[in-house]
């Protein structure tokens, strides 16, 4: 056995949860290694969605512009498409990721960054080569075999796959981000709720100059009614664009209980011509691979100092978009506060509130992918195409919503309902922005939970309540315009307050803790011109906002405090900190 390697953190998995994590980790100063048993960061698309509140963390992280370069741009993304192929005839369309009218303007008014399409095979080479160039020591080709703990750290037993020699990794702390399979928490004993292998699919990926069916549409989705698609009858095809309009992914289903079939070139081939309905373009097929659909989380995300994120954590189908932006605000989310315990600023107590905080939200996007799955089938529905019958009967029934019949203008009707439905899918605002945390580095303030004026999946409310992202409003500093979420984050807290709020400023440059100052009004650094943060702030000028490291609000109170304001940010930030 070699000498024992040591660091703060070790992180198992190199895919978007321990990326960001070391990113997040190394841009605040953590020492921390990276080991992934592959010999090469991800070469498929798989996850790309990449929604707000990922792109304001990839902000906080410094590299939202890397990937804005990279990805596909929110506009190309959505005219999501129902047809019988690409070539064939299109049924309906529904606006989605933020391009309706009304969503524009709701995530416009939400964030100062906008979604994208960044595939997975783009996305970790940003952020992987970001962390190693702020300190990330990354190792290939490392295989991740066991760990045990005792009170001061974790001790890691690692392969080396080239040489086949073993060695240890001592580390203060350990994070399981290897994914849907994760021996790390196994290890750590997870429970678990959901199930495994509820569905088979089939990714292909190809290309194909698909210029002449997608560009009028342009979309990241296509989906395809055509027999075969899934198990048992008439399903659905995907067609997902992985760059416009010449690379792209299509998910196909299969029989989980018989076995994935045999993925030749000519079997892929095939499921590609079905689903584009023209057997005169060239087509290349670049790899295929089978995988299951999951529905499946973590009750409890860490065991003594082994924490787990990403797929380990949470394992859905693609829905929705969900997967890697989850994943990668897990890791925002549990980083700043190892930091904080680990340079002793925090007591150990404050990583309860990963588990507290982020299981909830796993637990929620599990079920909404799953949901999303079986809000589909109100389109078949439409076209009676649930009911076992061969492809002659569901083309019959497609033509025959162009009848000038009452049972056709009853079925075009209901399938533009059954399309329409589908938003819950391509468009829930709600879901991205709107985690609300309760857990001991929350500071309650006694206001009641307003709950939600509108369905919450679908529509963003923003809120300064502690235990809410805080509010993005533009505010300007001199000639410069910037967000609200600008002046918060960057691995320290931030206390925000207006005119008269001098006693929370005192109080803030006698804490023992590195907590920035915002002032926002007439005459001070920043100010409101538009009057926006002012309607939002939901505290009058001198009142105050205490935001944690990840951009969530800790602590509120409604006015000066001039008495008490250092007792009460004392006391505040003992609660959050573990230390009361």
């Amino acid at each position: 056995m070699s000498t024992v390697v040591e660091t703060d953190v070790l992180i198992v998995g190199s895919g978007p949860a321990g990326a960001s994590a070391a990113l997040a980790l190394s841009t605040y100063g953590v020492p921390n290694i990276v080991v992934t048993r592959y010999a090469h960061l991800a070469d498929t698309p798989r996850a790309h969605i990449t929604n707000q509140r990922t792109m304001e963390v990839l902000r906080d992280l410094g590299v939202e512009q890397e990937v804005v370069a990279r990805a596909t741009p929110q506009h190309l993304m959505g005219n999501t498409t129902f047809c019988t192929s690409l070539a064939g005839e299109e049924l309906g369309r529904v606006r989605s990721w933020g391009n309706d009218p009304l969503a524009r303007a709701a995530h416009e008014l939400a964030s100062p960054t906008r979604m994208c399409d960044m595939p997975q095979h783009l996305m970790e080479p940003v952020l992987v080569d970001a962390a190693v160039a702020r300190g990330t020591r990354l190792r290939f080709e490392t295989e991740y075999l066991s760990h045990t703990q005792d009170a001061d750290g974790v001790t890691a037993t690692v392969r080396d796959r080239l040489r086949g020699d073993t060695y240890e990794i001592r580390a203060r702390y350990l994070i399981g981000a290897d994914g849907g399979r994760s021996k790390v928490a196994e290890d750590a004993g997870l429970p678990m709720g959901g199930r495994m292998g509820v569905a088979g699919s089939i990714n292909i990926v190809f290309e194909a100059d698909l210029t002449r069916y997608t560009a009028h549409r342009p979309s990241t989705l296509y989906w395809v009614l055509a027999p075969g698609a899934t198990v048992g009858g008439i399903g659905a095809g995907l067609v997902r664009c992985v760059r416009p309009w010449n690379e792209w992914l299509i998910v196909w289903g299969y029989d989980v209980t018989a076995g994935a079939p045999d993925l030749t070139t000519e079997y892929a081939e095939s499921i590609v011509r079905k689903l584009v309905g023209d057997d005169d373009i060239p087509v290349t097929i670049t790899s295929s691979s089978a995988w299951t659909v999951n529905e499946r989380y973590a009750e409890t995300y860490a065991n003594g100092r082994v924490f787990c994120a990403g797929d380990a954590v949470h394992r859905h189908p693609p829905s929705n978009g969900l997967g890697s932006n989850t994943s990668i605000q897990d890791a925002h989310n549990l980083a700043w506060k190892l930091k904080l315990v680990l340079d002793g600023t925090a007591h150990p107590r404050l990583l309860d509130s990963y588990t507290a905080e982020r299981a909830p939200v796993g637990r929620q996007v599990v079920t909404r992918a799953n949901r999303s799955i079986h809000e589909t089938a109100p389109v078949f529905e439409a076209l009676d195409g649930l009911a076992p019958q061969t492809p002659e009967q569901l083309w019959a029934n497609i033509a025959a919503r162009k009848d000038a019949t009452e049972a056709a203008e009853q079925q075009r009707a209901a399938l533009r309902e059954a399309i329409a439905f589908k938003v819950y899918e391509f468009d829930a605002h709600g879901v991205d922005l709107n985690q609300r945390y309760t857990s001991g580095a929350i500071v309650p303030d006694g206001t009641p939970d307003p709950g939600f004026a509108r369905d919450p999946e679908l529509y963003h409310q923003p809120s300064s309540r502690p235990g809410a992202r805080l509010p993005h409003a533009w505010i300007t500093s001199g000639s410069r315009t910037l967000s609200t979420l600008d002046t918060v984050g960057r691995g320290r807290f931030t206390l925000l307050t207006g005119i008269g709020g001098q006693a929370w400023l005192r109080a803030a440059e006698q804490q023992n803790v590195d907590i920035a100052t915002v002032v926002i009004g007439p005459g001070q650094e920043y100010e409101d011109p538009y009057g926006d943060w002012a309607r939002l702030r939901e505290v009058p000028d001198a009142g105050a906002l205490l935001v944690r490291p990840d951009g969530f609000v800790a602590f509120r109170h409604p006015d000066a405090a001039r008495t008490n304001a250092r007792d009460l940010l004392t006391d505040a930030l003992r609660r959050i900190l573990g230390h009361a």
